[in-house]
């Protein structure tokens, strides 16, 4: 499934409206066989249908059918995913994936790299940016909307601290936090860990300094 500023990542969870035929069809496939699906993000530019090369796959977690043929759905991400060769078009496109496995990582480092997204999410706090937390939703006539629901930053923080794995923080950190769907996309193609939290560090840095800067009299 291809879609605008969509981002899937690991363990996230992603609502979304089926309307379009192709789409019908391939959830219904997908819930008569192993209940998963990728959803890669339309490359920004492009007019005709071009998934970006990374996606996450994801498993159908709460499918609601309606009167009307369209669905409300729940995704689960499960994994990074590359795009390979397309197997076929119609009605929807098919195409061979690899999962993406994350490298070992230098834990030293990512401890503290970890710290540091920490610090920075408390000093957006300070400073009032919102915490968006993208997600798909149901509009007239579009395929993704961006909402706001209700999310606490302290909560956000809490989980943070309640979690181990680096790669589970960065993921969350920059599916509730970033609200342009370049940088989401950024985050997803980066599969050193390590790697990760800098780039999100670097995102994160700048938006801070663009809101002080905003502020400043």
């Amino acid at each position: 499934m291809t879609l605008p500023n969509a981002t899937l990542f690991p363990q996230a969870l992603l609502p979304l409206y089926i309307f379009e035929p192709r789409y019908r069809q391939m959830l219904a496939d997908a819930l008569h066989s192993n209940r998963m699906f990728s959803v890669a993000m339309q490359r920004p530019g492009n007019s005709r249908e071009t998934p970006a090369p990374i996606a996450g796959l994801g498993l159908i977690r709460v499918s609601v059918g309606h009167s009307d043929g369209t669905s409300h759905l729940i995704l689960q991400g499960l994994a990074r995913v590359e795009l390979k060769e397309a197997v076929r078009y119609k009605p929807y496109r098919i195409q061979r994936i690899r999962p993406l496995e994350t490298p070992p990582c230098d834990n030293v480092k990512v401890d503290a790299l970890v710290a540091k997204v920490r610090e920075l999410l408390e000093e957006r706090i300070q400073l009032g940016l919102p915490f968006p937390f993208p997600v798909m939703s149901p509009e007239k006539g579009s395929k993704e909307n961006s909402t706001s629901p209700s999310f606490s930053p302290k909560e956000i923080l809490s989980y943070l601290d309640s979690i181990t794995d680096p790669e589970q923080a960065a993921d969350l950190v920059s599916c509730a936090v970033l609200p342009d769907a370049v940088e989401r996309q950024t985050i997803l193609e980066t599969v050193d860990v390590e790697a990760r939290l800098r780039r999100l560090i670097h995102f994160l840095l700048a938006e801070i300094r663009a809101k002080r800067k905003s502020d400043a009299p």
